[in-house]
């Protein structure tokens, strides 16, 4: 099959969050099970593209409003990421730094999703699938489906998946002009609740609507910021298919970050070399347990808790812990990290940004890995922790729910429900009372390192729907 994926987001190229690291391995996994997969991005002016050279394959013209544009199409001379990978150049929306956050991003994106079909409409040969990803590109089922210029693809499936539905992209009806010419009739299609919804449009117009994890589809039919009377609706046509991670990069034997490569055989020795580096680069002590933390700090990830869950376990278990933070994002949160370290300077320190040899340094050090999440569409992290034997806490929400076990449950994490302070450190009690027992501490270890959570399987999966759609 010939499967298109376009999206705002790949790794290594532009990243923001989950939706690169998907939108950068599913797209090699298919191939490498004999499809042809491509995938259709912005260029961003970023430093990808300053370490890169490009060539040009394609000059376009399109139209968005009153404006009409040039675009150009672009390949890597220099880099496979296992995968075509296309880049749509269009000045004066997307030659910045940034992915998103921009005033006009409304504009940004429908351009750079009527750019993208133009340019598909000039391909020789057959499209099966086109795959959009989260509402940066929700227009092009309905693009796809209604508007006459583009009715070539109007038999040609289109498959949405949802990453975070809390992101809709919503705007007014005074912007209806920014997507290409189509019939009135059809303008429920993009419209949700008064507004029109790039969101809802891509639920209603996609052949299949995907969600990234079994339990967060079964969450957003419930709650997902007045768009669950909608998913209800069209929740025949939907399924969830859980993200996998990309098993040649995260891989603890063969890790190029990591000064200590390790295995299921020699998982404890590997782990104790990697805690003790780590540890002597933030001056904690290796020999109690380690909890860690990897993400952006925001409410929606639970680490705005964070400050609180530091403060209380460090004054009644000073001594029998470390912990440390790895992220960014709102200034309060890591304000409160950093008066955190004045008071606890031998068991807690904080690094403010990201550094991606550090996260997995602290994945392959860590004994724990914290995960309070809000929302969590099916979460990564916890993925990585068990591929390098380390063992997440979580809260029990969308693929984290589908993913950890609790060790009461015959599992191998530690899980509870809510998102607050006495949740997180009832279950670093439990973990802590665990630790002492190295025998178990082992087990659990070499059991999670098995677990199969690689791309092949949800790639087979993926496979399987876009087959079911011909």
């Amino acid at each position: 099959m010939e499967i298109v994926h376009v999206s705002a987001e790949c790794f290594p190229v532009a990243k923001a969050g989950g939706l690169a690291d998907v939108v950068g391995a599913l797209p090699k996994y298919l191939n490498m099970n004999g499809h042809k997969a491509s995938v259709i991005i912005p260029f961003y002016h970023n430093k990808f593209r300053s370490q890169h050279s490009f060539s040009k394959i394609f000059t376009g013209f399109a139209r968005s409003g009153n404006a009409t544009y040039t675009f150009n199409v672009l390949v890597t001379d220099d880099f496979d990421p296992g995968f075509d990978l296309f880049l749509i150049d269009i000045l004066g929306l997307f030659d910045r730094e940034n992915i998103y956050s921009y005033g006009d991003d409304t504009e940004r994106f429908i351009g750079f999703q009527v750019a993208a079909v133009n340019w598909l409409c000039a391909w020789e040969k057959p499209i099966d699938v086109i795959h959009c990803h989260d509402q940066h590109t929700g227009f092009i089922p309905f693009m796809l489906a209604k508007v006459i210029e583009y009715q070539q693809f109007e038999n040609t499936p289109t498959v949405f998946t949802i990453h975070n539905g809390e992101y809709q992209g919503q705007f007014g009806f005074d912007k209806i002009t920014l997507l290409p010419p189509f019939h009135s009739y059809f303008t429920g299609l993009i419209e949700w609740k008064g507004a029109i919804s790039p969101l809802a449009s891509a639920i209603k117009c996609a052949w299949k609507v995907t969600t990234v994890s079994p339990g967060y589809l079964e969450e957003i039919n419930h709650s997902m910021s007045g768009l669950e009377e909608l998913l209800r609706t069209e929740r025949s046509k939907s399924v969830g298919i859980l993200n996998g991670i990309d098993a040649h990069i995260w891989d603890p034997e063969t890790d190029p970050l990591l000064d200590v490569n390790y295995g299921i055989a020699n998982v404890n020795a590997g782990k104790k070399a990697a805690k003790e580096m780590l540890c002597k680069q933030f001056g904690l002590d290796p020999k109690v347990p380690l909890f860690a933390f990897i993400g952006r700090l925001a409410k929606e990830k639970g680490a705005d808790i964070l400050p609180d869950v530091v403060y209380h376990t460090l004054t009644y278990h000073r001594n029998e812990q470390s912990i440390l933070v790895l992220g960014s994002g709102e200034k309060h949160i890591q304000d409160g990290l950093l008066h955190m370290e004045h008071l606890f300077k031998e068991q807690f320190c904080s690094y403010i940004g990201y550094n991606e040899k550090l996260a997995h340094e602290i994945y392959a050090g860590a004994d724990f890995l914290l995960m309070p999440s809000r929302v969590e569409p099916c979460g990564l992290n916890q993925l990585y922790a068990l591929r390098y034997g380390t063992i997440p806490i979580v809260r029990r929400t969308g693929g984290l729910s589908d993913t950890v076990i609790d060790m009461g449950d015959d599992g191998f994490g530690f899980c509870h429900d809510q998102c607050t302070t006495h949740d997180v450190m009832h279950s670093m009690h439990r973990a802590r009372e665990f630790f002492k027992n190295t025998k178990l501490v082992t087990t659990i270890r070499k059991r999670i390192m098995k677990i199969d959570h690689s791309w092949e399987k949800s790639a087979q999966d993926y496979i399987a729907l876009y087959s079911s759609l011909k």
